[in-house]
């Protein structure tokens, strides 16, 4: 009997000639740490689950329907004026099922024909030049008093989301810009009161995405998911080394 439980859905099947899907979320899995990510997609056996942040999916949903509001009319948004961005808000029949809008967490995919591997992401908005080139768009809430920025080392991550986006986007047919923008909405915390609401500053920062990293590793996480023998952790993997000191996974 296999030690493991095992999770019935979306485990990885070689024998299956259905494409397998793997999201964004466990391309940035694999990337932490391989083994966390055979256990999960082989074994069911996944990292505990975080809670969701309600107050960030507020956020997002009123900053969509904020550029939805000028989406159909083909206006900028002022925050675009503001920051000199030649762009518009994308009006595309598939955007409500790029964004999840229906909650089916399909996202915006593509299969990888030499892995058959179903790559998808769910994004926020997308964009379109005059030139006729999208710009993938990611909202982001937070609260600090530090200056705005992606160089600090979590938001490394927020990098490589953008960049698969691209990826995707650019397997899907479209023409794609190197620029993405981040929409970062910061909740102020100096005021002197409550009165039952926040207020935030909202600002843009582009990034110039290169997305030659995507597509080696879909690769190398298709001779992951085809190995029966389980990788090695990564180096600084808590949940690896809490595993080990509970003597759930053997060296």
């Amino acid at each position: 009997m296999n030690k493991y439980k095992q999770r019935k859905r979306n485990l990885y099947d070689p024998a299956s000639p259905a494409a397998f899907r793997i999201s964004r979320g466990k391309i940035d899995l694999f990337l932490e740490c391989p083994r966390c990510f055979w256990l999960d997609r082989k074994m069911g056996l996944g990292r505990p689950s975080m809670p969701g942040f309600a107050l960030n999916s507020a956020v997002d949903q009123l900053l969509k329907n904020e550029f939805d509001l000028l989406r159909k009319e083909g206006e900028k948004h002022q925050l675009m004026e503001q920051y000199g961005i030649d762009a518009v808000p994308f009006d595309h029949p598939d955007l409500p099922i790029w964004r999840d809008d229906v909650h089916k967490f399909v996202g915006a995919s593509v299969v990888h024909q030499p892995t058959n591997l179903e790559i998808c992401g769910i994004i926020d908005d997308v964009w379109i030049n005059s030139q006729g080139e999208l710009h993938i768009v990611d909202y982001k809430a937070t609260s600090t008093s530090q200056e705005i920025s992606l160089e600090d080392e979590y938001k490394q991550q927020y990098k490589k989301q953008m960049e698969v986006y691209q990826w995707i986007f650019r397997q899907k047919g479209f023409q794609v810009s190197n620029v993405g923008y981040f929409i970062f909405a910061n909740a102020a915390k100096n005021r002197p009161k409550f009165d039952a609401r926040l207020e935030f500053k909202v600002e843009i920062i582009a990034y110039e995405g290169d997305d030659s990293w995507v597509e080696p590793t879909i690769f190398e996480i298709k001779k992951c998911l085809d190995s029966e023998e389980i990788p090695s952790p990564a180096e600084n993997c808590q949940y690896c080394r809490y595993r080990k000191l509970m003597n759930l996974v053997e060296k």
